[in-house]
């Protein structure tokens, strides 16, 4: 409280002109205190006038009055002084350049706290009191402060603008609205400002929607991010440990091939060196034969030599012929396994198109670009039949349910309550489309290339089942050299070269429909930015010869 009353006492006892405290205070007849100096510069400035005025409520004064510096203020503003009371105010009271200064104050001027679409003036605290206090001021407007109220002024009649001309879309005065806005639909400002202002919260809550609906999107999206991740990581920690087993297998297969060569090689070696051991023993026993028989052969004893020759002539058997084995056996190893190495790179080759990842695609919900080529909208192109339950019995379906033509006789088809029914010679195609689909339709005669809600009417004659004719279908009338696009009943011509082939894109979680013409170039020919609430199924309305599904692959 005793803040307050300081804060009351520095406004009361502050010139309004420096916004200081008061120097020589003086009174002026209308009983507001300015320091001498600044009032004296005050009516200075306006000299040559014959009538001085209060620079705070404009009350005007003949002749210039006396000035006499007011003893009992000017010792009050020392008592003040005495007790700690600023100056001035702080400087952050004070306009800057970003801010909007207050119209009233002289000198350095103070922020605006209120600005006032009657006065079209902008007030500080002080000089606002009285849009508080006087009663036909308190009917005044106040707003924010702006530093563009000069922009309710009318240029030409110099008066505020209350009034808006619908028919040119423009605010106006009321001189205006007799002049050269005379006859044109004119309402107040606030009536049309009531009137965008419920547009303006249409359209919030369509954004607010939307932000709700991306908010959702991005969540989901976040949590199949996460469900990638740890689908990616089981399927490399399960493919970690295959690879180990299948390593440990060859390893285990490497040892045992290793082991039976070894002990193959031990069992032959320690053949071979038996064999050579019993030669070696054989070699051996008939060197010393030999010696013994040259010893006989050089006895001169004739009678010695028939005596020992019996003993000494006879040789034991000999050692069997020697076969030396082809090493076979070992080649034939080498062989099986490098058969098995082969048969492993082919089963490696053949499967690995299996384990390469083929992921599932993200239906990205932000709108991408449309391709601008024929090669671009291809890479999207879509193979599309038609649904003979769909079709309408004056229909023939032909070229594998991808051609439709128009009879003049009714054909046999069995009852179905997905059919068209009555004078709609119409046929949806089999498959949904979502994502981004593109295919081509080849015409003759009249037709409407169109897209259609899997829950459109089939039976009767009314609007609800036609092509274009309701909320639940898009339809582009293709007949001669002429176009028009249907929707909800609405037709829209569209111009663009004569084609007998129609290409048709669709972004449908961007909400676009596009109609091409195509031939040697793509024309586009009309599109739909709309939000599509359910799969679509491509359609086709012919009542004039034929509309052919094109093959694009």
């Amino acid at each position: 409280m005793a803040q307050k009353g300081v804060q009351l006492d520095r406004e009361t006892f502050s010139c309004s002109i420096c916004l200081d405290l008061l120097k020589d205070p003086v009174t002026i007849p209308c009983g507001h205190s300015y320091c001498m100096n600044c009032i004296k510069g005050f009516w200075d400035e306006g000299d040559e006038k014959e009538m001085y005025s209060c620079p705070q409520c404009r009350q005007s004064f003949t002749p210039r009055p006396v000035l006499v510096k007011s003893t009992m203020l000017a010792a009050l503003v020392e008592e003040l002084k005495k007790t700690g009371l600023q100056a001035a105010p702080a400087d952050h009271c004070y306009a800057g350049a970003e801010d909007v200064a207050c119209d009233v104050c002289t000198g350095r001027k103070l922020k605006a706290q209120k600005s006032c679409l009657q006065c079209l003036i902008s007030y500080c605290e002080k000089h606002l009191q009285s849009h508080y206090d006087v009663a036909q001021l308190k009917k005044h407007k106040l707003v924010e402060p702006s530093k563009k109220l000069q922009e309710n002024i009318c240029s030409r009649h110099d008066e505020v603008m209350k009034l808006f001309c619908r028919t040119d879309q423009q605010c106006i005065c009321s001189l205006c609205s007799v002049e050269e806005h005379k006859g044109h639909d004119t309402v107040s400002a606030a009536a049309e400002r009531t009137e965008r202002q419920k547009k303006l919260e249409g359209s919030r809550q369509t954004i607010q929607q939307r932000i709700q609906d991306r908010e959702k999107d991005v969540k989901l999206l976040q949590q199949q991010a996460e469900a990638i991740d740890r689908a990616a990581d089981k399927a490399v920690e399960d493919s970690e440990k295959i690879f180990t087993e299948l390593i440990r297998l060859l390893e285990k297969r490497s040892s045992d091939v290793k082991q039976q060569v070894r002990s193959q090689q031990k069992s032959e070696v320690s053949r071979v060196r038996e064999l050579q051991e019993k030669l070696e023993q054989e070699i051996t026993e008939l060197k010393r034969k030999d010696a013994e028989l040259k010893k006989l052969s050089h006895t001169e004893d004739h009678t010695q030599f028939l005596h020992n020759y019996p003993s000494l002539s006879s040789l034991s058997q000999s050692t069997s012929s020697i076969h030396i084995r082809p090493l076979s056996c070992f080649e034939d190893v080498t062989a099986a396994v490098s058969e098995v190495r082969d048969k492993l790179q082919d089963v490696l080759r053949e499967k690995w198109t299996t384990v390469s990842l083929t992921g599932t695609e993200v239906d990205v919900l932000l709108p991408q670009s449309e391709p601008k080529t024929r090669a671009g909208f291809l890479k999207y192109s879509r193979e599309i039949t038609l649904d003979p339950n769909t079709a309408n019995t004056y229909l023939l379906l032909s070229e594998g349910n991808r051609k439709a033509t128009y009879m003049s006789q009714k054909q046999s088809y069995s009852s179905h309550p997905d059919r068209f029914s009555g004078f709609w010679c119409q046929v949806l195609s089999r498959e949904s489309l979502t994502g981004r689909c593109y295919w081509e339709v080849e015409r003759r005669g009249g037709v409407y290339v169109a897209v259609a809600y899997k829950n459109i009417s089939r039976a009767g004659g009314s609007d609800e089942c036609g092509f274009g004719r309701n909320d639940k279908s898009w339809g582009l009338h293709c007949e001669n050299n002429k176009y028009t696009f249907c929707y909800n009943n609405v037709q829209t011509p569209v111009s663009g070269p004569e084609s007998s082939r129609i290409g048709v894109y669709l972004d449908h979680s961007a909400g676009i429909l596009s109609f091409y013409s195509v031939s040697e170039t793509m024309t586009l020919l009309h599109r739909v930015q709309t939000t599509f609430t359910q799969p679509l199924y491509a359609g086709l309305w012919v009542y004039i010869q034929s509309a052919e599904l094109c093959k694009l692959k």
